[in-house]
């Protein structure tokens, strides 16, 4: 119900905990709750998992009208507005995916004031319809999710949200609007609030830091076997593996299969009805993995992914770090595994070059490809290169990614990085990695010695090492900014002003050398005992099992080990309605355990 008093952060915590059953806001949500309850527009820049969705639905309830979510996501709208109407709030969508006579039904219910929340695409902005059917409603607040899709110079730019602004301005009266999402650069932040034209905003960027997710990059793997160890391993867990082309899904698909494990794939080139059913099964837990192209995903809000794998590197850190964030949306642990090859660098690069006609934005995409190529070389903390990559601040070490895990050795590699920046020096800083690496390698290339490049004194420095593992020192240190590739198509190698102090003896440069995992995996008998009974509930009701309660609220109950409602309902996660509804049959549950 809509409240007529002014709207206040007690009263946003009293529905907090009656709706969704949580006793506080986490940190990142009550300065963007504090903006928009005093009717500021508002950016939120917030990693998935930090809890977004709720910034706008609270206000939806307290605010005297409508308020509209614009989203790209057709299938996450649903996935929404069951959870919100699970939870006894008025929510509708409305896209493309509606028969004509549901559209119809629920215009009528728009018209009647029956929903606080109405999740709309962003082509429906466009129709004559809903423009004239919202613009008799009172319009509390537009709120703006995926708003990196606003700016041309983003990673995900979608012209259908240049439509959102002209119909804010034809609103009869100017609502709040506020634009979130996970992933925006600085550059990026600026467009939205430009875009959008919004007054005076409030912008909260909350660190991108997501502590629960295990970063790891991982060179030199046999991917398919690595794959299929992996998934074994964690039978128990729902994960999903990116592939970059519908061809490698395909053939990993077909090879897990072989290997007799249950596997679904998701790509654009299966027809409608297999994507659906694919991703239902994928959501209903049916199948605990699935291997996908990126146009998976995006629409999926299952709190329950304990795992991504990266089967190629993405194009750029934007897309790894949405994609990997579908890992852990509970705030229980996630792993985010890269495997890396150079194979992978042509293949986007490919890709960036037919989809991209555009010389200055191919530029940047190419740009964005050499920072992604920089994560999977740098030896230093991983976490770190992400956060600061959007603009963040972040410790150096993180005890909690591939590069910063305990045991990792630290080494002095100053006279490498001599070796490799007296050699680009000596080239005149004019040639690629590939011809650098022949050339410390002592290469008998045609090239090499056509270019009288045979006669350096940095010639042969390697002859013991291969050309590949000489092209991947070359990347450590263009990883961490001691060199760096300039130029488009053909990028050379430059020294960077570290590098000349390193090339002087004023500075050393060491690096981490880092052990062999040994995976460790527990699964608690009570555990999996609340996950069969919440799989029961969640056939019964024909929704998916995370829409019963989250794994994060399942393993509080295994904590806390409640005997009464009043036990139960102190658990994170549990609501009112979710208590009356479940609380008996879970408790039964737990009592067994006694």
């Amino acid at each position: 119900m809509q409240s007529s008093a002014a709207p206040s952060l007690a009263q946003a915590a009293k529905l907090l905990k009656k709706y969704f059953g949580y006793d506080d806001f986490r940190p990142a949500q009550r300065p963007v709750l504090t903006s928009l309850l005093a009717g500021r527009d508002t950016v939120a820049i917030m990693p998935t998992g930090a809890g977004k969705s709720i910034c706008y639905e609270l206000p939806a309830l307290l605010l005297p009208g409508i308020t509209l979510v614009i989203s790209p996501l057709i299938s996450l709208m649903k996935d929404q507005v069951d959870a919100l109407t699970g939870a006894g709030i008025r929510a509708t969508f409305i896209n493309s995916s509606l028969s004509s006579a549901v559209a119809r039904e629920r215009y009528a219910g728009i018209a009647a004031g029956a929903y606080d929340l109405i999740y709309v695409a962003p082509e429906r902005l466009d129709a004559d319809g809903f423009r004239s059917l919202v613009s008799e409603q009172s319009i509390a607040m537009v709120a703006v999710d995926e708003a990196h899709c606003l700016s041309q110079w983003g990673h995900d730019f979608r012209p259908s949200y240049q439509a959102i602004a002209p119909f804010i301005d034809a609103l009869p009266r100017r609502p709040l609007v506020a634009a979130f999402t996970a992933t925006a650069t600085p550059e990026v932040r600026e467009d939205i609030v430009r875009l959008l034209a919004l007054r005076a905003p409030a912008v909260h960027v909350t660190g991108f830091d997501r502590p629960n997710l295990y970063f790891e990059v991982r060179r030199g793997e046999k991917k398919r076997d690595f794959t299929a160890r992996y998934v074994r391993a964690h039978k128990s867990e729902a994960g999903i593996i990116y592939a970059a082309t519908r061809k490698e899904v395909d053939k990993l698909y077909e090879h897990l299969k072989k290997k007799g494990i249950a596997v679904g794939r998701y790509h654009a080139g299966l027809s409608d009805e297999e994507r659906a059913r694919v991703q239902d099964d994928f959501l209903y837990d049916n199948l605990a993995v699935i291997v996908a192209t990126n146009a998976f995903g995006m629409g999926i809000d299952k709190s329950n992914v304990r795992y991504v794998l990266h089967y190629n590197m993405p194009k750029n850190i934007e897309s790894y770090y949405q994609e990997a964030g579908r890992a852990g949306r509970d705030g229980e642990k996630g792993t985010c595994i890269l495997l890396f090859s150079p194979q992978d660098v042509m293949t986007q690069r490919y890709l960036i070059e037919v989809s991209t006609e555009d010389p200055a934005r191919q530029r940047l995409e190419l740009a964005k490809l050499q920072r992604m190529v920089d994560y999977c070389h740098t030896p230093e903390c991983l976490r770190a290169f992400l956060i600061r990559y959007f603009g963040g601040e972040a410790e150096e070490r993180c005890d909690n990614c591939g590069n910063c895990r305990a045991g990792a050795e630290t080494v002095d590699v100053t006279l490498d990085a001599q070796k490799v920046f007296s050699c680009v020096y000596r080239m005149h800083e004019r040639y690629g990695v590939t011809l650098v690496a022949q050339v410390l390698k002592g290469s008998s290339e045609k090239r090499v010695k056509s270019l009288h490049l045979d006669a350096l004194s940095t010639y042969g420095l390697y002859r013991e090492k291969s050309i590949e593992d000489i092209k991947l020192m070359i990347q450590r240190f263009i990883a961490t900014d001691y060199l760096a590739l300039e130029g488009g198509e053909y990028p050379v190698v430059k020294l960077r002003p570290p590098a000349y102090d390193v090339l002087r003896s004023r500075a050393k440069v060491l690096q981490h050398v880092l052990p062999e995992e040994v995976a460790a995996e527990e699964d608690p008998a009570l555990f999996d005992r609340l996950r069969a009974l919440r799989k029961e509930i969640a056939v019964e009701e024909n929704i998916p099992p995370y829409l019963v309660f989250s794994d994060k609220t399942l393993h509080g109950m295994c904590e806390l080990l409640p005997k009464t409602e009043g036990e139960l309902a102190a658990v994170s996660g549990v609501g009112e309605k979710k208590l009356k509804k479940y609380g008996a049959r879970f408790l039964a549950c737990l009592a067994e355990n006694a």
